[in-house]
């Protein structure tokens, strides 16, 4: 935000509406930028997620919503988003800063949808499996705000928008669900929904018509967190495998995928990035993603002394867990077998995390001021099997 902010400004006053995991660092960067021409923020985040320099700035507001479900919290953001919204004099300069998680984490319903609704749809959808883009398309049908209608609110000032993005091709009208902007999909919905969700999307008020529009640059995207990583390993003497496709899909499947690869490719540090999915039971465990990833990587990697994989989200939360991920290696299901415990049956129930806790797999950062996704490294050792023993895990 410190580069994006770079050029000198004429405006007297500038004011910052914040959304997203990251939104903490974001303001903080529009802070160290703008110094006191910064005149009001208002910060929404996810519990924890907030710097406790900025908790202390007197210009400052913060609130918290719900992730990854909507809650009450979402709502009175959203209330507090509009409020914000009228205060800004007509032409008055704002920024709109977006990172990923904004999309539960700032809420005003569409006209005749409740919050309940709200979290039935996006607990369906998040369980469901679907894509990133399917999941947004459900929330910007029951919103008033996603889909580029926050824009609306702000018709009368100068708004920029600038994005922290985690989702594919780094488009500002997929991240937060489009807060920032619309797009051309903006009112259709994936096929195959069930007749509840159907009906709840056709009852009640339209959703708002898009009205409004603003400059937005992304700022940080996933490529430039892999881009960091390669050059740290690089100079740290590791041979770097890049693999520049993203990781989607099954979370299962694209660990066995991504294993394969990289087995078969020259060793050192293979690495990759993305969002997968995993498609939930009725009874769930403890786990996210990425530590349902690491589990199914730990299958490929049995038996094997040379090789270890960290699979991690980059904000330092995986699923609803307090965890990033996992670091495997090839004795973890040893281990887990040693406590009793099938890796199958955990990740049949989506309960990874039970089991990575036990072997002392699981990987705790805390919240790291930034969200671009998740991260996946496979260091791969040169001299054959034992070559890690020396290696602090």
């Amino acid at each position: 935000m410190r580069r994006a902010l770079a050029q000198p400004t004429h405006a007297a006053e500038t004011r910052v509406l914040a959304v997203g995991k990251a939104a903490s660092a974001m303001t903080l960067g529009a802070l160290d930028a703008l110094g006191p021409s910064l005149t009001r923020a208002l910060v929404i985040s996810r519990a924890g997620h907030f710097d406790a320099e900025l908790s202390r700035h007197e210009v400052v507001t913060c609130m918290t919503g719900g992730h990854p479900l909507p809650d009450s919290g979402s709502l009175a953001a959203g209330s507090a988003a509009l409020d914000f919204a009228r205060e800004v004099p007509a032409g008055g300069r704002v920024l709109l800063l977006v990172s990923g998680g904004a999309s539960s984490l700032l809420e005003v319903p569409r006209a005749g949808v409740t919050l309940e609704d709200l979290a039935r749809v996006n607990a369906w959808a998040l369980a469901s499996g679907r894509a990133i883009d399917e999941v947004n398309a459900l929330r910007r049908a029951l919103s008033a705000v996603k889909g580029g209608r926050l824009l609306h609110f702000f018709r009368h000032a100068a708004p920029e928008g600038y994005a922290l993005s985690d989702v594919p091709g780094d488009d500002p009208a997929v991240i937060g669900s489009g807060l920032l902007a619309a797009t051309a999909a903006t009112g259709q919905l994936p096929s195959g929904l069930p007749d509840w969700l159907q009906g709840l999307v056709a009852a009640g008020a339209a959703a708002p018509v898009v009205t409004g529009s603003c400059p937005v640059s992304v700022v940080g995207r996933l490529d430039d967190a892999l881009d960091a990583a390669a050059g740290a390993a690089a100079e740290a003497g590791l041979d770097v495998v890049r693999h520049r496709d993203r990781l989607t899909g099954d979370a299962a499947t694209a660990a066995a995928d991504f294993c394969a690869r990289g087995l078969a490719e020259p060793a050192g540090l293979h690495l990759a990035g993305g969002e997968t999915t995993v498609q939930l039971p009725a009874e769930t465990g403890r786990g996210g993603r990425n530590q349902h990833f690491a589990l199914a990587a730990a299958r490929c990697l049995r038996g094997r002394g040379d090789l270890l994989l960290l699979a991690v989200g980059s904000d330092g939360t995986d699923g609803s867990t307090e965890d990033a991920g996992a670091l495997v290696d090839g004795a973890t299901l040893r281990r887990a077998e040693a406590a009793g415990l099938d890796p199958d049956e955990h990740l049949g129930r989506a309960d990874s995390g039970t089991l990575l806790a036990a072997t002392g797999d699981l990987v705790h950062t805390g919240p790291t001021g930034t969200n671009v996704g998740d991260l996946v490294f496979l260091l791969s050792c040169v001299t054959g099997h034992g070559a890690l023993s020396s290696i602090e895990r």
